[in-house]
């Protein structure tokens, strides 16, 4: 199976804050697959992030960007290969350059030059070390059955997720996964170990900091909450529920003026 990337991954590979690569995702620039409550990402997926970022830094019309992004993901499916391939244009188009042919995703006035090999590069110093590969594959296929698990049995799905960060203790996501299934199942307080377990590999996940304050707030921590639910709107300032659950705690600690705040945000995020 080809290697999927982190929002992290992702984010150090690129040079760009978690969140800009979440808002990316969320304005439909990129569509990645999901894993749990995080994503995804192939490696197409990272190029044409890599594209995205070097046309918004051109300044490049938001129209144009979705259309050059949408015709240059259709140019990279899957099973094709990207060995070789460079993203450029020659002042009156974006192009695609492979060893064989040359061929226009979309046309415009933009200024784009990267190389594919490049990412791939720095894909693969990601890569685990080789006596760590079977670790890596079996925690990966553990998460996946997890998830499939979790509608139907809930209790098997938090022991698989248990032996994929048995097999890897990095993997944030089964972490933060198997925090929602114990915290569900009434176990704050270790929801709450997991979920830092969790920040100390993705300090910058907003989901994460929100589920924490989640477990905080039953944990009778107020302020602590208080604390991540802050921190979560600053890495997502655009997370509707934060502000809500912000604003209600808030309301119970009697800080009136932040909760009228936060439920005015929350208001505008939801509203139509």
């Amino acid at each position: 199976m080809p290697r999927r990337l982190s929002t992290a991954e992702v984010s150090r590979i690129l040079g760009m804050r978690e969140a800009r690569v979440r808002d990316l995702v969320r304005a439909g620039l990129c569509r990645p697959a999901r894993s749990g409550r995080g994503y995804a990402f192939s490696f197409q997926d990272l190029v044409v992030l890599r594209a995205a970022k070097g046309l918004l830094e051109r300044h490049v019309p938001a129209a144009r960007l979705r259309r050059a992004l949408a015709a240059l993901a259709a140019e990279l499916p899957p099973d094709r290969s990207l060995a070789g391939l460079r993203i450029f244009a020659d002042g009156r188009e974006v192009a695609v350059r492979d060893e064989a042919s040359a061929w226009q995703p979309a046309t415009g006035q933009i200024v784009l030059d990267f190389a594919v090999d490049d990412l791939a590069r720095r894909v693969a110093e990601l890569a685990p070390a080789p006596a760590q590969t079977v670790s890596a594959d079996g925690a990966r296929a553990e998460l996946e059955r997890a998830l499939a698990l979790e509608d139907e049995s809930p209790e098997a799905a938090r022991d698989a997720y248990r032996r994929a960060l048995e097999l890897d203790p990095g993997l944030v996501d089964a972490c933060v996964n198997l925090g929602r299934l114990v915290h569900e199942a009434g176990d704050a307080r270790e929801a709450a170990r997991l979920y830092h377990r969790a920040l100390e590999r993705s300090p910058e996940d907003p989901i994460v900091h929100f589920n924490l304050a989640l477990a905080l707030e039953d944990l009778g921590a107020a302020e602590a909450a208080l604390a991540h639910y802050r921190r979560a709107l600053s890495h997502d300032p655009d997370f509707a529920d934060a502000h809500f659950n912000l604003a209600g705690l808030c309301e119970q600690l009697g800080h009136e003026a932040e909760a009228v705040r936060h439920y005015h945000a929350y208001k505008k995020l939801t509203e139509g």
